[in-house]
This record gives C-alpha cells, sequence and structure tokens, in this order.
C-alpha cells in the first residue's frame, strides 16, 4: 500500500443523504469534507421519501400540537426536551433547505400541507410525491458548488478506525477498484441511513444494510431500542415492484383500505381509521391477511378526481399506469413492508455518539425523537435539526481534535479472492427470510429465540469465512445485516411487552412499571 491509500480532511461524512449532506455544507466553512457514498450520491432513502418533511409553518398549528401527536405516537418513550428542540427549530432549518433550492408546491402564496396519519393538523409540506427527490437534488447542487466538499463515490465503509480510543475515520472499499482506502479525519459524522434490507420485503433501496449501525456497535457505540422497526402500511404487492412506496399521503388525502370483498376493516381496529399510527394501521393489515389467507388487501382511490391524482401523485400515478394498473378506476394491492429503523445509534441532543470524535444524524440513530413510533414525515426533519446541531458542535471543537501521528492502513491478512461466494448470498437471503418470518410486525418468544439460533449460526459461518477472504461489498454488506438482525432480535428480546412498534403474543399490554425505558446494547 502507498499514501494514495489514505485520504485526509478536517470533515469526514459517512452518506450523502439529507442528514450528510447538509451537515457537509455546514462544516464546509471551517474545513475540508470528505464525502463517502456507497453507490451514487443521489441514491439512498432520501431520494424515495414520497410523503414531505413535517413542521409547523401554519397559524392553523402550532408547535404544542406537534409535539403532541410526536409524543402521542412514541408510545412513552420519546425524550420530551429532544421532541420540544426538533419541532421548534424545524422551521429554521426548513429555511435553510429552502435557500439552499429546495422547492416545495405552494398554492395561492401558500404552502399546500399536507396530512399524515397521526398528525392532529395540516403540516407536511411535499414536492408532489418525490419530496426526497427534490430535497435530494437540491442538496446535492449545493454540495457541488462548494470547493471543501469532496464526495467519493461507490465506497462503502468496513469499519471505523479508533485510535488512542478515539473515532479516527474508516477503512471503507473502493468498490469499483477493488481497493480499501483510510479515510482519516478530525471529526466522523455517520449519517449512512436505515437497514430496510435486513427484511425481505422492504420499502428501502438496496443500499440500506444497516452499515453505519453495524460499524458503530463494533466499535463500542451504544445502539438503542432496535426492536422499534416500522412496517410502512402500503407498499405496493406487484411482482415487478417488490419496493415500491404508497405514500401515507394518500390516506391523508382519504384513500380507503379495504378487502378483496370491499369491507374496510380499519373501523374494526381504530377510531382515526386509515389515519391511525403506522403501527396500528400495519398491524391490521397483517390481521386481515392471516384472517382471510389473503397475501394483500387493497388501497381504495377511485373516488378521487383523476385530475388530482395525476398531479399531486404524478409519480405514484405514472408506475401504476406501467405496470397496468389504473388507480381511477382499480383498487391497489398493497402489503406492509420493513420501512424505518426507529432505534440505532444513541446519541446527545447534539448528535455526540459515547465514542469521542464521532457523530451520528438521520436514520442511524436513537436521538429519543420517535420513542417507539415514528410520527409520519418527521424524519427529515429529525436529520435537519440534529446535523445542524452537530455541525455546531463540531466546529466549535474543531481546533482541540488532532489528526494521528502516523499512517494508518488497511491490514488485508494476506486474505485470497473467494471462490465461494454461494455462500454469501445463501445467507444473505436466509437472514432476511428469517427476519420476516420470525422477528416481523407480530412477534412472539418462541419465533425470537428459533431466529436467534438462527442468526448465530449464520454469523460464526460467515465470521469464518470472513476472515478468510478478500473483502467485497456483498461480504460487508451481509456483514452488517447479520449484525443489525441480532441487535434487533437481542432487543426485542429483551422487551417483555408491546408498545409501538413491537408486538408480541407472549405480552400483548404495555408495561410501564418495567420497561418503559430505552432498550441498550454495547460490545462489553
Amino acid at each position: 500500500m502507498n499514501k494514495k491509500n489514505i485520504i485526509n480532511s478536517d470533515f469526514l461524512v459517512i452518506g450523502s443523504g439529507i442528514a450528510g449532506l447538509s451537515y457537509a455544507l455546514e462544516v464546509s466553512k471551517y474545513g475540508t469534507v470528505s464525502i463517502l457514498s456507497k453507490s451514487e450520491p443521489t441514491e439512498g432513502s432520501t431520494k424515495y421519501a414520497q410523503g414531505g418533511i413535517a413542521s409547523v409553518t401554519s397559524p392553523l398549528d402550532s408547535f404544542e400540537d406537534h409535539i403532541n401527536d410526536t409524543k402521542i405516537c412514541g408510545a412513552g418513550l420519546c425524550r420530551e426536551e429532544v421532541v420540544e428542540f426538533v419541532i421548534e427549530e424545524g422551521p429554521e432549518c426548513l429555511k435553510k433547505l429552502i435557500a439552499q433550492g429546495a422547492k416545495f408546491d405552494e398554492h395561492q402564496g401558500k404552502y399546500s400541507l399536507g396530512k399524515e396519519g397521526g398528525h392532529s393538523k395540516r403540516r407536511i409540506l411535499h414536492a408532489g410525491d418525490s419530496t426526497g427527490a427534490e430535497i435530494q437534488r437540491a442538496l446535492i447542487q449545493s454540495v457541488q458548488a462548494e470547493k471543501n466538499i469532496t464526495i467519493y463515490p461507490y465506497h462503502v465503509g468496513i469499519d471505523l478506525i479508533l485510535h488512542d480510543k478515539e473515532a479516527m475515520g474508516v477503512y471503507a472499499l473502493d468498490i469499483k477498484n477493488s481497493n480499501v482506502v483510510s479515510f482519516i479525519s478530525k471529526t466522523t459524522l455517520i449519517a449512512a441511513g436505515g437497514a430496510g434490507t435486513v427484511y425481505l420485503y422492504t420499502s428501502n433501496p438496496v443500499v440500506a444494510t444497516g452499515d453505519g449501525i453495524a460499524m458503530a456497535y463494533r466499535a463500542g457505540a451504544v445502539i438503542s431500542n432496535m426492536e422499534f422497526f416500522q412496517f410502512h402500511p402500503t407498499c405496493l404487492f406487484h411482482p415487478q415492484a417488490r419496493s415500491f412506496l404508497l405514500t401515507e399521503a394518500l390516506r391523508g388525502e382519504g384513500a380507503k383500505l379495504s378487502r378483496a370483498d370491499g369491507y374496510r376493516f380499519m373501523q374494526d381496529y381504530h377510531p382515526q381509521l386509515e389515519l391511525a399510527p403506522r403501527d396500528i394501521v400495519s398491524r391490521a393489515i397483517d390481521d386481515q391477511m392471516k384472517t382471510t389467507g389473503q397475501d394483500f388487501m387493497y388501497l381504495d382511490i377511485t373516488d378521487f378526481k383523476p385530475e388530482f391524482i395525476k398531479s399531486r401523485f404524478p409519480t405514484i400515478y405514472k408506475r401504476l399506469i406501467s405496470l397496468g394498473i389504473d388507480p381511477c378506476k382499480d383498487r391497489i394491492p398493497i402489503v406492509p413492508a420493513a420501512h424505518y429503523c426507529c432505534g440505532g445509534i444513541k446519541t446527545s441532543n447534539f448528535a455526540q455518539t459515547n465514542l469521542n470524535r464521532l457523530y451520528a444524524t438521520g436514520e442511524a440513530t436513537c436521538t429519543g425523537l420517535h420513542g417507539a413510533n415514528r410520527l409520519a414525515s418527521n424524519s427529515l426533519l429529525e436529520a435537519l435539526v440534529f446535523s445542524t446541531r452537530a455541525s455546531k458542535h463540531a466546529i466549535e471543537n474543531l481546533d482541540k481534535y488532532k489528526m494521528p501521528n502516523e499512517e494508518i492502513l488497511w491490514d488485508d491478512l494476506n486474505t485470497k479472492n473467494s471462490t465461494e461466494e454461494v455462500v454469501v448470498s445463501h445467507a444473505w437471503q436466509e437472514v432476511r427470510r428469517t427476519m420476516w418470518n420470525l422477528v416481523g410486525i407480530v412477534r412472539s418468544d418462541s419465533r425470537l429465540n428459533l431466529a436467534k439460533k438462527r442468526i448465530d449460526l449464520i454469523s460464526e459461518e460467515i465470521k469464518n469465512y470472513y476472515w478468510q477472504y478478500r473483502i467485497t461489498r456483498d461480504l460487508i454488506e451481509l456483514r452488517n445485516i447479520i449484525t443489525i438482525a441480532d441487535l434487533i432480535i437481542t432487543s426485542a428480546m429483551q422487551r417483555k411487552e408491546s408498545r409501538g412498534l413491537h408486538y408480541t403474543l407472549d405480552y400483548p399490554e404495555k408495561d410501564d412499571v418495567n420497561f418503559n425505558k430505552d432498550t441498550e446494547l454495547k460490545i462489553s
């Protein structure tokens, strides 16, 4: 290896979604920034966010209402202080995002605000049904105009670099050149997104393999509340569109859920019907599927005016038409799918982890905002606010952080190229099926115990494989989803109650006496 395998910067950002890019724009005024993107910089969960970003911008709304809605959804585990400052600081962060070029839908000079499940008021700013893509476009454009920022596409993190018990950067695989690079930095931000692909069916893009959470855990970071994995109620059920999301904004505008016989079943589960919190709607759909033996339920928007569907939800309309479904006339087949990881790396109010010089923001974190269940469209808001706070803390402490004196290089341990890739692909599928079948929307002690045994066995097999063969992207991602699976299972086994997104048949009631607290895991 040579010095080309070492890249130094003042700020290192792992991830190129809203969390990483907004942070990079703030800190770039004070030093050089390296951004690692596992694929193209535009690829990631931010791009696919359809619904929008929740924030108080209307005189008919209030901070108190938004705070209350968030806490109700969080089922007792939201940190009140965090909920308050995220919602109160949200509008200013939103103004900055708009100044950076993001454009949201307006009507007669005012923002056209949507309403989604769990919200008592209309407060969702959106750009049609592709809000995330618009935000990503604006941020990427702004980042590319900054001379202090360099984006490294097709670089996937392997492990954090620890030096003198501090986070000094990350070892990353240059995917295109099959070369491992040491990214050394005064500060490191993990903004690598979620982990939906740990499940067989997910609304997440294929890059969402929990890399940031897994790396942080292996380095000694505290991981919290991984049992709370949100399943989006309405993902399109179609063989050619396994991960196509049907935004909650559809239900906000009046879409109905029904069985094959036309029965509108949400009236049997919650007074808010289709606008109940996501955990309730997902469990209701799952229950109906199991009760009726059907593989899917239906979302019905045939009452909407065709012009409204085409103008408000153009991406969804075009996609459905391309698959032979006319939403103006046909009900849409749907199933719940893994959507959002409410747990993750435990952080302070300024996005600090328990590892010095390591920050984390976005879906990879557990900040205390979401509690046991995330309120719709609060995720983009959380990323903006915490990335702004992280940048302030990192900038204020930059002079205290020094670069290591010696070179830090990757050691490949004389490993060889693999001739057994089938081991990786087989394990990948087994992990995802195990999680879907045994650790999904409804759980039980017996299912969790069986899942734990299977994941432990796969983990041991891949651990042996990992130290024999050269690093590949598939191997890195498999190693990470195994870690994520184990974290979810272990956390779920510790919570002997049902709360928010964690529902178990053995303990169907909430237990505030023993479990009104976060679950925390850390390598000892």
